[in-house]
């Protein structure tokens, strides 16, 4: 994730859905909480606001991506929304758009790592599409067309890139903030991160009974609760630099967080019905708490930033992934239901409440405990009231299935994995005794660069390492070896 001061426009055909739509009226959105059709309007309008966003289905726009100041995680988030917006209500408008844009960033090597992203591209950012991926498995999403990546093998493609970069090397292990590198952030280990690579691992443990996922998810669990990112009360801090060995903990306390490791423990606790996994969630329910303002009761709230003014983009959407997990923890673990439920139902009635903004008086406001609209417009906004009104129908729908129960999705377990990359003519690679990670040959890094001075400067020398050595990016040789390549293209005038 990455923050950008606050600016946005929503695109022509978002504005023509809208008027579609029938917007001769200027009432605000009505929503009555108990009726099934009443959440389903309400959510329909709310996700055409939210797709007027969105250009990627537009002439010349890359399918998958959101305009700036929007970054390429978000979309991810957004196809999320999508998916689970089609198994609430049954309404497909937007099923092609959802299936063209995952395809179309699924990269190389199916795990959302397009080389056009290297340069700001971290795990969360890759988790976040994962995360899409899982849910279309396991709410038997319209499968892509043969040939073409399949969800559950795209969400095992990211685990199996991910798992390999779990770091010893410092703080004693978890992931950190950023995969390659050159980006900042990289000596930053943070909560999302690690909380993204349990929360994948623990569905993927569910939905396929592989102990492999499962034995991960523990792993990831461990780590953040012995390295302190999560307190002995179940609150979860934002992260650390691993220069320090990860201390001292940078306190920030978000939604997203939380919810990350909820549904993460609820996933858990229906697997194994280990005691343990429902004293986790309970736990985590009861400490996420902090995040439901008092008055007006249980509407939730960015404690960190609402309260203030300083929302960033990317936290103005963060109270719809909460929302999101939290819906899904109802049907994991029957006995959060009730604590859950009260609170999604009071958060999407004050959230509909704030979304008398724009020309149409229906565009949603930020701060849903102010119960009417803040002036404020903005994606994540919109994805986050769409997705805590459409949570209060998980009651109506299917608890999500496996590939014992139902699930059609076909998987891979070694996607992503080098068995699935042929290393293409004049390329070799080492290995170290160290660590055993692939190191191209000096001829093979002349072909790299050899291929890159002739097609898209960098772009091509990032993607082809991304694809084919996946070790050597964390490497000093890797730096040394893109620093030189800089300087070579740049005589070219070929450096992009």
């Amino acid at each position: 994730m990455r923050v950008f001061n606050y600016a946005s426009q929503p695109s022509w055909m978002g504005l023509l859905a809208a008027a579609l739509l029938g917007t001769s009226t200027v009432q605000a959105i009505e929503l009555d909480i108990e009726d099934g059709d009443s959440i389903r309007k309400a959510a329909k309008l709310v996700a055409t606001n939210m797709m007027s966003y969105y250009t990627g289905m537009n002439p010349g726009d890359n399918p998958g991506n959101l305009p700036d100041p929007y970054y390429w995680w978000e979309a991810g988030a957004m196809f999320n929304s999508l998916i689970d917006y089609w198994f609430y209500t049954g309404d497909d408008t937007w099923n092609d758009i959802t299936i063209q844009g995952l395809l179309w960033q699924a990269g190389e090597n199916k795990a959302f790592m397009p080389a056009n992203q290297s340069k700001t591209e971290g795990n969360d950012d890759q988790v976040f599409w994962a995360f899409a991926a899982m849910t279309a498995a396991e709410r038997n999403f319209p499968n892509p067309p043969e040939g073409q990546p399949q969800w559950l093998e795209m969400a095992q493609a990211v685990f199996n890139t991910q798992a390999p970069r779990w770091d010893t090397s410092s703080c004693g292990g978890g992931l950190r903030w950023q995969i390659f590198t050159w980006n900042n952030g990289y000596n930053y280990k943070n909560t999302i991160s690690t909380g993204g690579f349990f929360n994948l691992a623990s569905r993927l443990a569910r939905y396929t009974s592989n102990q492999t996922y499962q034995d991960w998810a523990e792993k990831a669990w461990d780590w953040t609760a012995e390295v302190g990112f999560m307190t002995p009360e179940y609150r979860f801090l934002d992260g650390a630099s691993d220069l320090t060995e990860c201390k001292p903990i940078n306190q920030i306390e978000w939604t997203y967080n939380a919810g990350v490791f909820l549904l993460g423990a609820a996933n858990m606790y229906n697997l194994t019905e280990e005691p343990k996994w429902k004293e986790r969630t309970e736990k985590i329910i009861n400490a996420s708490s902090i995040f439901f303002s008092h008055d007006p009761p249980n509407v939730m709230y960015e404690r960190a930033c609402e309260t203030v003014n300083t929302c960033m983009v990317d936290q103005r959407s963060f109270k719809g992934y909460l929302s999101r997990w939290m819906a899904q923890t109802a049907q994991m673990a029957p006995f959060a239901y009730d604590t859950i439920m009260k609170r999604l139902k009071a958060s999407a009635q004050a959230a509909a409440k704030t979304c008398t903004g724009g020309i149409n008086k229906n565009v949603c406001g930020l701060k849903w405990t102010e119960q009417k609209w803040d002036k404020t417009k903005d994606f994540g906004q919109q994805m986050a009231a769409l997705e805590v009104i459409q949570a209060n129908l998980i009651t109506r729908v299917a608890a999500p299935v496996t590939k014992d129960d139902g699930g059609t999705s076909k998987g891979n377990p070694n996607a992503g994995t080098k068995p699935e990359r042929k290393i293409p003519p004049g390329l070799d690679y080492d290995i170290t005794s160290g660590d055993k990670a692939e190191v191209p040959t000096p001829q093979s890094r002349q072909a790299i660069y050899d291929e890159a001075s002739e097609k898209e400067g960098l772009h091509t020398l990032q993607s082809r390492c991304i694809l084919y050595y996946p070790g050597f990016l964390q490497s000093r040789s890797f730096e040394l070896f893109y620093i030189v390549s800089i300087e070579r293209l740049s005589r070219q005038n070929i450096a992009s």
